[in-house]
């Protein structure tokens, strides 16, 4: 299923290897609150110490504004990663430029260097060649490990992989050969959950999933604009007015395939502590707004999930974070947890609700990107995949 290379095919003795790692990860008052994507990274870090490579790691962290900013330094990242790798890892305080490339002349093999965040240079998001140039020149060969980045077309995702031999790391290959396989040629009947806010960020995405999958099924924020569509107010729940039409040309093209809720439970004011009780679908009374799906609705998507060959979830059912309204998507992982077939979560926020589930070892694969899952299921081509070497 995979047709690019991967590390399995190139000769690290010896080599200076630049690798994009996704170390993207909540830095809470200096210090890393959730390394996940850390530990993803782990078994293609130590594959290549093992095959006798110095590293070279790069990657971004959050979104700072117009230059280097030092709340989003990669400095905590490098030093949790040697606590977690048990070995020294050396950091540098330019990501180019004369001092990485002299830190990077200076390893010899098993040592490892961290390079300060990417998008601290304006030439990272632009794909700048003269960003990508300097990029390649710290290593002998480019490894892209970073499948939560490879939707996007970045200097450090794409474009220095056109400057040197380019492969892909063990988890590239894991999530490509996962979400590729459910949409290729998935085990059915093939379930898509999707929920989240919005609607617009995934028209595309129900698009393409209506054409593939057996039953797409629908909560979370984006429900309330299907709703609205279909003629029932929602009070004060949050609507997408410049989607109605959209949703309700999604509704007509999908009416064997798309379920929407059938209750849900609705609130006086967007808080934990909100006076909120469920309602069969009908018009929500002004001042309230939808929170979560109901039961009624946990119960009928857990029937068609049952006996699914083949899931993929993406996006919350309700507003998980407030206990109150957690049951869906708590009820919704129960069911997918236990269906039986593979099944493939993406997105932060389903991840985080899968795993406050309890429920996280009980998924075939959990995805650690959710822009590029969401795009990959649209059917679309991620550059940063794109551009490694074919086998």
């Amino acid at each position: 299923m995979f047709k690019k290379k991967t590390i399995r095919d190139y000769d690290f003795h010896g080599k200076r290897v630049l690798v994009r790692v996704d170390f993207n990860v909540p830095i809470k008052e200096g210090k890393v609150g959730d390394d996940t994507r850390i530990q993803a990274a782990l078994p293609t870090l130590n594959y290549l110490l093992d095959q006798g490579a110095a590293l070279v790691l790069c990657s971004h962290l959050g979104r700072p504004k117009g230059g280097p900013s030092p709340e989003f330094s990669m400095r905590p990242v490098a030093d949790h990663l040697s606590k977690v790798m048990k070995r020294p890892v050396a950091f540098s305080e330019e990501c180019v430029g004369p001092a990485a490339e002299k830190a990077a002349a200076a390893l010899k093999p098993g040592d490892i260097l961290v390079l300060e965040n990417t998008r601290f240079y304006a030439g990272e998001t632009k794909n700048d060649a003269e960003m990508s140039r300097q990029l390649a020149a710290l290593a002998d060969v480019y490894v892209n490990d970073a499948f939560g980045s490879a939707h996007r077309a970045h200097a450090s995702t794409e474009g220095v992989a056109h400057l040197l031999p380019a492969v892909a790391g063990f988890l590239m290959e894991k999530e490509i050969q996962y979400l590729g396989q459910a949409i290729a040629d998935p085990k059915r009947p093939f379930i898509a959950i999707l929920g989240g806010a919005k609607i617009s960020d995934k028209i595309g995405v129900i698009r393409n999933l209506l054409q593939k999958a057996d039953k797409v099924l629908i909560g979370g924020g984006m429900a309330n604009t299907f709703f609205e569509a279909q003629g029932y107010p929602v009070g004060d729940s949050l609507v997408e007015d410049e989607a109605l039409e959209t949703a309700r040309q999604l509704i007509q093209e999908g009416s064997e395939r798309l379920r929407l809720p059938v209750d849900v439970v609705i609130a006086d004011r967007f808080a934990a502590e909100a006076e909120h009780k469920t309602i069969s679908m009908r018009p929500v009374p002004d001042g309230w707004r939808i929170m979560d799906i109901g039961p009624d609705s946990v119960a009928a998507f857990s029937k068609i999930l049952a006996h699914a060959g083949t899931v993929v979830w993406n996006g919350p059912m309700g507003v998980f974070e407030f206990l109150p309204f957690a049951e869906g998507t708590y009820g919704v992982a129960r069911a997918v947890a236990t269906s039986g077939g593979t099944t493939i979560i993406g997105g932060g926020d389903s991840v985080a609700a899968i795993k406050q589930s309890g429920l996280a070892d009980k998924i075939t694969h959990i995805s650690t990107g959710g822009g590029a899952s969401l795009e990959m299921l649209e059917g679309l081509a991620l550059p940063g995949v794109v551009a490694l070497q074919d086998k």
